[in-house]
């Protein structure tokens, strides 16, 4: 007996996602709780497991498709048994295993589209042919590659664009192009009469120019649409200062053995500007508040959303109550978000949430920036690298080593001169690390 696979709840106020990628094909045994689809939501991406152990019979939607929470995507069966040859998937035509080809110039039948392409030979390694994405399926036809010949460097193995262009690379040859057909050939013509000379022509471009269209993820589309809101709602403004970083190296060059040994994790920046954040939000408590409809909600909390890079985009987890964390309890929580952001887990509550965002684009080698404001938020800080710059210090000019510093806030909810002051605060408590520990 059949057994249906739902799309789980994806968070909260998510209702539907995007069917990324079959990680089983019809035919194949399954785990119990073994990862079998990946979903595409706004925010993050989601493995649906199976509810039980069995074969994958059935897959009811294609990779691509929106699927909605509850809808049914496919069936397992629990007395079936593994297919020797399994079936393609209803939506999804993967690209079959090569076959030799000697008048194909490597392409296989399967490549070139023919409605009677022969199926991989029995002795082909199963393990190799794997369900492709969208984006890996259209690399393998358009290099023209061998997909079960290529060890995958993705999760579980799995296929990857970059392998796909790594191989046809490693073949040395370009990607081929559809050659014109042949035409009899027509009889010799007598000469023309002379004609005046042709007028100069632009010259042609050298070397190959392609173009690829991509369609966007649910994840970037949903970034696209967040950020224009936040410019096209809140009147925002961006207000800059320096910081000398030069205690905060000291004193992470003086106890990061001391404290890793005991906490088990570097000490690093990020620790600091949360602790300087937290301080400074309690002078200048409308830098972590929010406006809804004619209402000013300000937060005797801080939670802090911390932009985290990962494959598909920039996702902001949240750090609760971050004004009450250590700085072990810091740096664990982001090094832990980092992680799993890299790994593709992150969940929507991971997200849901916070009054405040630290941006560190430095971490990418960003001078300056203008940090948008994460909305229903009304202020952004944005750090950025750290470089030796000729300041002037007691009369003498030195290098010290110096962080610009970006605050975007709502101007229809913090003044300008709460903008500045909690800036400043934020200057000091990094430029003088011991007002983080008497509250100053």
């Amino acid at each position: 007996m059949a057994t249906d696979v739902e799309v789980p709840a994806l968070g909260e106020s998510i209702t539907e996602g995007t069917l990324a990628q079959w990680l089983k094909k019809p035919g194949e045994t399954v785990a119990a709780d073994e990862p079998i689809a990946s979903l595409e939501t706004d925010k993050v991406s989601v493995e649906v497991p199976s509810p039980i152990a069995g074969v994958l019979t059935e897959q009811l939607a294609g990779e691509g498709d929106t699927v909605a929470v509850g809808a049914v995507i496919a069936r397992i069966d629990q007395s079936a048994t593994a297919s020797a040859a399994p079936a393609a998937p209803k939506a999804d035509a993967a690209v079959a295993a090569t076959t030799t080809n000697p008048a194909g110039a490597g392409e296989t039948p399967a490549l070139r589209g023919d409605a009677t392409a022969p199926v991989a030979e029995a002795d082909h390694d199963d393990d190799q042919i794997t369900t492709l994405s969208p984006a890996v399926r259209r690399a393998v036809l358009e290099y023209h590659v061998d997909p079960t010949s290529i060890r995958g460097t993705g999760k579980d193995g799995r296929l990857t664009k970059d392998d796909v262009i790594a191989a046809a690379q490693g073949k040395g040859a370009p990607t081929p192009t559809a050659a014109p057909a042949p035409q009899a050939k027509a009889p010799a013509a007598p000469p023309a009469p002379a004609a005046p000379a042709p007028q100069a022509k632009p010259p042609a471009p050298i070397g190959e120019r392609k173009e690829e269209r991509v369609k966007m993820t649910r994840m970037r589309q949903t970034i696209a649409r967040r950020l224009k809101e936040a410019q096209n709602t809140a009147a925002m403004l961006t207000t800059f200062n320096d910081v000398d970083m030069s205690a905060v190296i000291d004193a992470r060059a003086r106890y990061k053995d001391l404290f890793e040994k005991k906490h088990g994790i570097r000490l690093g920046f990020m620790g600091f500007f949360v602790k300087a954040v937290a301080l400074a939000t309690k002078d200048v408590p409308s830098v972590n508040a929010s406006i809804e409809g004619e209402e000013i909600v300000y937060h005797d909390y801080l939670d802090v959303s911390v932009a985290v890079s990962a494959p598909k985009g920039l996702v902001v987890p949240v750090v609760r109550d971050a004004d009450r964390m250590s700085f072990a309890e810091i740096e664990k929580t982001i090094a832990d978000f980092g992680k799993r952001a890299k790994e593709g887990s992150l969940t929507a509550d991971d997200m849901a949430g916070g009054t405040f965002t630290i941006s560190n684009g430095g971490v990418f080698g960003s001078l300056l920036s203008t940090p948008i404001i994460n909305p229903p938020q009304s202020a952004v800080l944005g750090m950025h690298r750290i470089e030796e710059r000729p300041i002037v210090k007691d009369g003498q000019i030195v290098a010290r080593p110096m962080m610009y510093l970006a605050l975007s806030y709502d101007h229809r909810l913090i003044d300008g001169r709460e903008a500045v002051t909690f800036l400043v605060r934020v200057k000091e408590a990094i430029e003088d690390p011991t007002r983080l520990l008497i509250d100053l």
